[in-house]
């Protein structure tokens, strides 16, 4: 071969390679801009998810419906340290938002009515207690006809389960659009924490729920034993509560102490997502009563008896995604329940128990919002 042909063959061999290096290069910018493009769809998708990420105005669960809740907002704080202070403050419309510092001893249960647009929260270690075991004066706070309301970062203390027909540490009556926090309920008398009476568009996050003293036997009321911590809807023949009562029970803790209603539901959509039960004192955990409509959905079940209980009268109840360990009773649920109008961002089912161990109660240090 001549010097001519080979100078021919070098260029051709020049270009054939710019042409393929060109174009794996294109091929290559062209694949990560579609990789860049999917994540960043997958980040929107996350994004308009309903999930607290650090904003409080990023609301999880069926509280993120009907317009949204969003509590006091930013208006000037009044803070308490006494009963009276707090009772003052709670009355007051014009009062948005309250924050609660120190040990407060209710002496009568605390009466929030009729309110609007309103922030009650805890400095950190921020504690409402009660000692009160009788029928009539006890529980902490009956909260009523109220509409977008935060309480957040607060521990509900009670003196012990007695059954004397008395009152929970916490009540939601008739009240809608109520967002409950990073709150603890322990060792109440009825009861930790109820919501009933057409009460709508509510959700729990980050909560614990639990009794450290023993119950206290020989009640009017009948049942020794009345560690039932939550419950929904008042009775079977509260029919206004059909179509209300949607709650989202997200990242809770039903933890040691608590016997049965974890929660324990009538007529509401429902849905528990990301909790962990682990009371081995339980007798049930999830009971679906009548016209109850309830999602399970990736929780953790350790060491309970009859972690779903499926009661007479239930519409459906769909478990889907959960761990059971060393429990007993039923696991399965029966029919299918409704499908949320919001997504949330949720925890693998693998990564629930440390989670919630380490940040349901009041983890915050006051009116912030951590990550969901």
């Amino acid at each position: 071969m001549n010097l001519k042909s080979k100078l021919s063959m070098l260029i051709l061999t020049l270009a054939f390679g710019f042409t393929a290096c060109n174009s794996e290069e294109i091929a290559s910018k062209t694949e990560a801009k579609i990789e860049t493009t999917n994540e960043v769809i997958a980040e929107t998708a996350s994004t308009n998810s309903t999930a607290k990420i650090g904003n409080c105005a990023e609301v999880p669960g069926w509280a993120s419906q009907n317009g949204g809740t969003t509590g006091g907002g930013s208006s000037a704080e009044t803070t308490v340290t006494t009963y009276a202070q707090l009772k003052s403050a709670i009355e007051n419309t014009a009062v948005k938002v309250i924050k609660v510092s120190g040990t407060i001893t209710v002496t009568t249960r605390l009466s929030f009515q009729d309110q609007t647009g309103k922030t009650i929260y805890g400095a950190n270690g921020a504690k409402l207690v009660s000692t009160n075991q009788t029928k009539d004066a006890s529980g902490i706070i009956n909260i009523k006809r109220c509409k977008n309301i935060i309480i957040r970062n607060l521990i509900f203390e009670g003196p012990g389960a007695y059954d004397t027909d008395g009152w929970d540490n916490a009540i939601l009556d008739e009240c809608t659009n109520v967002w409950v926090d990073h709150c603890e309920f322990r060792d109440g008398v009825d009861g930790n924490f109820d919501i009933k009476n057409k009460s709508d568009y509510i959700s729990v996050t980050y909560s614990k729920f639990h009794y450290l003293k023993p119950p206290k036997a020989g009640g009017s009321g009948g049942t020794d034993d009345h560690r039932f911590s939550n419950l929904i809807g008042s009775s079977d023949g509260a029919t206004a509560d059909r179509g209300k009562l949607r709650i989202t029970f997200a990242r809770c803790w039903w933890a040691p102490g608590c016997k049965e209603r974890m929660p324990r539901v009538r007529f509401g959509k429902v849905h528990i997502v990301n909790s962990f039960f682990n009371s081995t004192v339980s007798n049930k955990c999830i009971a679906a009563g009548f016209e109850a409509d309830i999602r399970v959905e990736s929780n953790v079940f350790e060491g309970v008896k009859n972690p779903i209980d499926l009661m007479t009268g239930f519409t459906a109840v769909t478990s889907t995604d959960n761990v059971f360990t060393s429990v007993t009773g039923t696991q399965a649920g029966s029919g299918t329940a409704f499908t949320p109008p919001y997504s949330i961002i949720k925890l693998n089912k693998t990564a629930v128990k440390a989670d919630i161990s380490a940040n349901a109660g009041p983890t915050l240090g006051g009116n912030v919002c951590g990550s969901f």
